[in-house]
């Protein structure tokens, strides 16, 4: 990633998920573990996904964060469909997502997109908890 996708990847985390804002170092951290791209319409900045390589259960993540003046134009669907073709390029046992429980519209995304939820966690010193779905 170059230093201004890094800023963007960022940019839009801190927007969607703005109970845990992360570095631009934790940004790079993260780009050197799994996937990240950055979505843009023309110059306008839309969104991103992120794609993890199979953990200790087996299954592959695929995240998708979309800007809400973005949001209900199909780009959303776009980034998913992307993220979900390198997600089946790594195998894994099922495909999972996770969404801060805020976000109404990722979480209909989600469920719309054949996901269920299967657990909750609440991160150190968060009011607000991630909710782990998985590919039914």
């Amino acid at each position: 990633m170059t230093e201004v996708t890094v800023e963007d990847w960022r940019h839009v985390h801190n927007i969607v998920i703005h109970t845990t804002p992360l570095t631009r170092a934790e940004v790079r951290e993260r780009a050197g573990r799994y996937r990240l791209t950055v979505a843009y319409a023309g110059s306008d900045l839309i969104g991103w996904a992120t794609v993890r390589p199979p953990g200790d259960a087996g299954n592959v993540t695929v995240i998708v964060r979309v800007l809400p003046e973005h949001r209900g134009h199909g780009y959303g669907r776009e980034i998913f469909a992307q993220a979900m073709e390198a997600a089946r390029d790594l195998g894994g046992a099922a495909i999972e997502t996770i969404v801060l429980a805020s976000n109404l519209d990722g979480l209909r995304f989600a469920l719309r997109h054949g996901f269920v939820e299967v657990a909750r966690h609440l991160p150190h010193d968060a009011e607000v908890p991630f909710i782990t779905l998985r590919r039914a």
